[in-house]
Order: C-alpha cells, then sequence, then structure tokens
C-alpha cells in the first residue's frame, strides 16, 4: 500500500533515517538457514559515482560499497559472497534502469540489491519515478527473490531539517512497494546540527565522501543490516510486481541497453575506441562505438516499446544530431555542455515517450553542425536504449 504522502512530507528528515517497511525477507532467510557452500550469495550496488567509490583513496576497500561487502563476508563467514559493482559516474535513475539489465541482472539471481540515485536524479519528479520505479519492477519481474534496498547519499541539497525533493519522490516508490530504505543525508544533517560533523570535512567536493566519509555511509548502512538480518527482525512478504498498479505508467520497467552495432548505419560510420590517453569520465567500460563526422551520415533502428533512445559516447568534439521516430518531423539535440569541454563521457538522449507499447522506428541524421564551443561534428554510438 502507497503510504500517505501528506504524512511523509510531515514528517522530518532526521526522523526517516531507516524506514524497514517489509525488510529484507529472501536474503535473511537464506542466511539464517545455511545456504550450501557452492551457492554464493550476490548482492548488487546500482547506483553513481558515490557507489562507485569516488572520492575513497581505493575504491575496491575503503568506499562504503567495498565496506559493505567486507563487513557482510565478516559476519557470515562460511557463507560464499559475489559483489556486483554496478556504480557509473554521473548517471541517473533513468540510465540505471535502462542498464539495469547489462550491468546487474544479467549476471543471474541477485539476492539484494542496493539502489542510490537520490544525488543524481534531477528536479524532474515524473523521470524519477519512471527511473526508480522501472528498476524494482523490472528486478521483481526477472529476479522476483531479489530484495531492494534504497539508500540515500548527502550532498548539499541533500543536507536539510525537511524531507529533500529527490529523497521524498523515491520515498514514494520505496512506500508504493514496500521497500526498506537507509537516509545517510539524513543522518549526516543531524550530527552537523549536533556539532559533532563538518560536511566538507567528509566530502571536500560537497558530493564524493572521502574515506572518513565512506566509512561513515557503511556504518549507517551496518546499523540496519544488524536488525534487517537479525533472526528476531519482522518481515513480510511482498506483493507481486505484476499485481502492484505501478505509480506512473510510463515507467521504465522495460528498460534496456542494446548493443550500438544493433542498427543499420550508412557506409559514413566506422568502428572506433578511444585511444590511449583520450580524457574519459564515468564509464570504466569498452569504449568501443560507432563513428562518423560526415554530415550526410545517418543511421536508424527499430525497436518495440514505449520509448527508444541512444548513450552517445559525447566529448570535445561533439556535434548536433537530429532524430525522428515513426516518420515525425526532425528534432535537433545538441548534447554538448561545458563537461565536455575536458573529457569524453556517457550521455544518454531519451526520444518522447508513447503511451503504449508499439514498434517504433527511429532514423538519426549527423548535421554536420556544432555548438560553438565545440571541436567538430562528431557523432558517437555507444549503444541504443529501448523501453
Amino acid at each position: 500500500m502507497t503510504e500517505d504522502k501528506n504524512m511523509l512530507d510531515k514528517k522530518s528528515n532526521a526522523d526517516l533515517f531507516i524506514i524497514a517497511r517489509r525488510g529484507l525477507p529472501a536474503i535473511k532467510h537464506k542466511l539464517l538457514h545455511n545456504v550450501p557452500l557452492n551457492d554464493s550469495i550476490t548482492v548488487a550496488f546500482l547506483g553513481g559515482s558515490i557507489t562507485e567509490g569516488a572520492g575513497a583513496t581505493d575504491a575496491e576497500t575503503s568506499s562504503w560499497r567495498a565496506l559493505t561487502g567486507s563487513y557482510l563476508q565478516g559476519r557470515y563467514v562460511n557463507q560464499s559472497f559475489r559483489f556486483i559493482n554496478a556504480g557509473v559516474g554521473g548517471t541517473d535513475s533513468t540510465l540505471g534502469a535502462h542498464r539495469l539489465h547489462e550491468h546487474v541482472l544479467r549476471a543471474g539471481r541477485i539476492d539484494l540489491l542496493f539502489v542510490e540515485f537520490s544525488v543524481n536524479d534531477g528536479n524532474d519528479r515524473d523521470e524519477s519515478i519512471r527511473g526508480m520505479e522501472g528498476i524494482v519492477r523490472q528486478c521483481w519481474r526477472l529476479s522476483p527473490e531479489t530484495d531492494i534496498c534504497f539508500l540515500y547519499t548527502a550532498a548539499e541539497k541533500n543536507l536539510t531539517g525537511s524531507r529533500p525533493f529527490n529523497i521524498a519522490v523515491h520515498e514514494e516508490v520505496a512506500g508504493h512497494y514496500g521497500i526498506p530504505s537507509v537516509n545517510f543525508a539524513a543522518r549526516i544533517y543531524t550530527q552537523i546540527q549536533a556539532g559533532e560533523r563538518v560536511w566538507k570535512e567528509l566530502a571536500p567536493d560537497g558530493y564524493h565522501p572521502n574515506d572518513a566519509g565512506h566509512a561513515l555511509y557503511a556504518g549507517f548502512l551496518q546499523k540496519y543490516l544488524e536488525t534487517a538480518l537479525a533472526s528476531d527482525s519482522m518481515v513480510a512478504h511482498r506483493q507481486e510486481v505484476s499485481s502492484t498498479a505501478p505509480l506512473d505508467s510510463l515507467n521504465y520497467e522495460y528498460g534496456m541497453m542494446l548493443d550500438g552495432h544493433g542498427a543499420d548505419y550508412s557506409e559514413a560510420f566506422e568502428n572506433r575506441e578511444l585511444k590511449l590517453g583520450d580524457p574519459l569520465m564515468n564509464w570504466r567500460f569498452s569504449t568501443e562505438h560507432i563513428y562518423s563526422d560526415d554530415p550526410e551520415a545517418s543511421f536508424s533502428f527499430t525497436v518495440t516499446g514505449q520509448g527508444a533512445g541512444l548513450v552517445l559516447l559525447i566529448g570535445p568534439d561533439t556535434g548536433i544530431f537530429e532524430y525522428s521516430v515513426n516518420g515525425s518531423p526532425y528534432t535537433a539535440v545538441n548534447m554538448f555542455d561545458d563537461w565536455c569541454l575536458n573529457a569524453y563521457r556517457p550521455l544518454p538522449a531519451m526520444f518522447p515517450i508513447r503511451d503504449q507499447r508499439e514498434k517504433l522506428h527511429v532514423t538519426v541524421r549527423n548535421t554536420g553542425m556544432k555548438d560553438e564551443r565545440s571541436l567538430g561534428s562528431g557523432l558517437r554510438i555507444l549503444k541504443l536504449l529501448c523501453n
């Protein structure tokens, strides 16, 4: 049942550090009933750069993600664990829903999924609902035994006595599906107000915690896990996602990130990878992509769903492209921004969502035009998107 939004808005941020809801029944059952040693428990971490480990001296040992893995392995010494790092810097829940399958679910059964996007999600409530709800519904449709927990990290916008916008929106989804949440930002804010912490000493850039900040986050989460995984903790079985009406029928439950080579390209395109030394941020995976700077270059692809899009590798030489869906008038898109001046990075271009699932034929053309700050008119296709 969805929590009453008006009641939620009246609660202070500090009062909502941990909301247990239905708990973590599946992984708790496995841990308490001694899963066979040859059957490891898989814990995945889906989020942005904070989840990836930015700010930590060593993301694989001193980030909150790594410390949480160490805690679980240390607490359950006879249990085999597998941990998946699906944190990608600069990504929000929209792209999170579309990359969930490739970066998490295709690895097989997932026992516990932590989701962290409260800092990277923007001011569009509908888009944030669609992303977070899409993650939940896709996960439970494809991996129904997975326990999910939402995490809310700190940034200036989240350090407030009232419930911050992004956290409030994510809580709408958490409340609707009975998902537990741990609000790191609320606890940090309480400690700042009590004179116990100085935010800039924990996150010098205002976003990414240093080792001390990551350790603090890990400690907050461990406090929840100690209770949630205890033998006497209360849990409730969740409803089947198929029987739960969505908050937004346009959510990204069917979001997928597809191989960029699945489109039909004109001869002007060629396969490329970034060269050694090319500046790259927010992507630790392959940079293989399809490239052209020819003003006559075009490509097309067809998907079935409510929407389509692209993940482009944008950077110093990115140009302006235009697209058409099912014969609609072409719409020009300029994705060049200040970050492009310094490095390449992946960025999604989402095309308008349809009310119903249908076959969508997308045509994309290079325009040969560019932002005045760009060094060229390049078009680099990393992935195709559909929902």
